[in-house]
């Protein structure tokens, strides 16, 4: 399908900024819930009766909601950002002598 001249609306057009953001919002707290959901899981602790693969769903699922929002929103991924989060996470654990190796 192309789109260039076309008159498409988006939904940002159909219900204004604001609405999208608290869309956004919303899809990311359903997003943390689900990871929160999957670290019980994979702790096998306070157990839950979703399975491991019904929540690894929908922690896709949320996410894909998130990046919906985000691109709706016309926010373009920060690489710059995005490597310096990276890069001073893993200085924090491997300072902090806190990781996991494989065998």
């Amino acid at each position: 399908m192309n789109l260039e001249n076309t008159n498409i609306r988006t939904v940002c057009d159909m219900i204004g900024e604001p609405a999208v953001y608290e869309q956004l919002a919303e899809e990311c707290s359903e997003l943390a819930k689900a990871a929160l959901k999957m670290a019980r899981i994979l702790r096998n602790e306070n157990p839950t009766p979703v399975t491991q693969e019904q929540t690894f769903q929908n922690v896709k699922e949320e996410w894909a909601g998130v990046i919906l929002y985000l691109c709706e929103l016309n926010v373009p991924i920060y690489y710059k950002a995005f490597l310096y989060k990276y890069i001073k996470w893993r200085e924090r654990i491997i300072k902090g002598g806190k990781y996991h190796t494989t065998p």
